[in-house]
């Protein structure tokens, strides 16, 4: 039976549809990022209202439903990753806040364009593309860094990720 039926008389279990997985193996999420990269660049490049399209498209799917659904993401967690050496696991939530942020700017960036601001679409396509190199190539997950910051200020709650918050659970 699948994760997602619960049973006939309960029906859909959604917060099985709405999962994120976590952890997360941080050579999947590193090589998302690249593959984001390289189709942000060439919609830069081309100028493409159909490359915003499906930026912001795969960001949504991957915020919403974890990798399940992302053409990038199945490719990454399913292909290319698994290539890349044993899982290194890292925490699910400051990767699903990331993915969220990459929802948000590019998102902006569609509706900019779309509202005929192309100029400013691209400068915000520019800094996803910046974000997200510095995951693809440095390992440096900007959206991590601010979640880390918001929970330490108790912006989000310890329980949402023990793990960040515990240096004991961070290196097992």
């Amino acid at each position: 039976m699948s994760k997602l039926m619960s049973g006939s008389r309960r029906g859909i279990n959604w917060s099985a549809v709405f999962a994120f997985p976590n952890p997360v193996n941080e050579y999947a999420a590193r090589t998302t990022a690249g593959l984001v990269v390289f189709l942000a660049g060439v919609t830069l490049l081309t100028g493409s209202g159909w490359g915003l399209v499906l930026v912001a498209a795969g960001f949504w799917l991957r915020v919403l439903f974890g990798p399940r659904f992302s053409p990038l993401a199945l490719l990454s967690v399913k292909v290319l990753a698994p290539r890349l050496g044993r899982a290194r696991l890292v925490p699910g939530p400051p990767k699903r806040f990331a993915q969220g942020i990459g929802t948000a700017v590019s998102t902006a960036a569609l509706i900019l364009f779309a509202a005929g601001a192309a100029p400013a679409a691209w400068i915000v396509l520019a800094v996803l593309i910046a974000a997200a190199s510095l995951e693809a190539f440095a390992g440096f997950c900007l959206g991590c860094v601010i979640f880390g910051f918001l929970q330490r200020r108790g912006l989000i709650p310890e329980d949402v990720c023990e793990a960040c918050n515990n240096l004991a659970l961070r290196r097992s």
